[in-house]
């Protein structure tokens, strides 16, 4: 994966489009104290690691962040803070500058529902925006002053609706990067809170 030794296994979710739309893309400056939810095999992190030594990683998954924590320490990294945990749950009380997440955002029914780990990387239920939601309405709690959320979402999951709960909470955002695939765009979102 570009110059980091990464291993996978079949219950993490393998770095994909979505994940180097992200990891191309990170505003992140030397001091900014970041989060990624979702780290997955932690990828993104070991990028933003090279911005910033104030790195913590949190995933629902405990297998990821067993296969996150061995990529850390394959690639000479052992200062990422790593958490278990679902969205904001084992932060109640932290702020950061950057929060991070390449959110499940495809649409399920219950046909698309894997019975195993891997499915919390994708499962957006049924209109894409299960956990996009909740994920929107912590962030403000969860940022310092003027702090920044960088998000991947699909076309799928109402990219409009997300511009409109940002711009409520009272954030500027924009579209940084998008690619097309076959049936869906998707985009990663930049935005900051005024």
């Amino acid at each position: 994966m570009g110059k980091y030794e990464i291993k996978t296994d079949d219950l993490v979710y393998k770095p994909a489009e979505d994940t180097f739309l992200l990891e191309e893309n990170l505003q992140i400056n030397k001091n900014d104290t970041v989060l990624e939810i979702g780290t997955g095999s932690g990828l993104v992190a070991l990028y933003a690691r090279e911005k910033s030594d104030k790195i913590t990683v949190s995933d629902i998954n405990f297998n990821a962040l067993e296969i996150a924590e061995e990529n850390f320490k394959n690639n000479g990294i052992d200062d990422i803070e790593l958490v278990f945990g679902n969205l904001y749950e084992p932060f109640k009380n932290r702020k950061f500058d950057v929060i991070l997440f390449n959110t499940p955002y495809l649409p399920t029914e219950d046909e698309d529902i894997i019975n195993d780990d891997l499915n919390y990387a994708f499962d957006g239920g049924v209109d894409g925006r299960k956990v996009i939601d909740p994920f929107l309405y912590g962030l403000k709690k969860h940022l310092n002053e003027h702090g920044k959320v960088q998000m991947i979402q699909s076309s799928l999951s109402n990219i409009e609706k997300t511009f409109e709960i940002l711009e409520n909470e009272g954030f500027i955002c924009e579209i940084t990067k998008k690619q097309h695939f076959f049936f869906e765009d998707v985009v990663l979102i930049t935005a900051t809170l005024l």
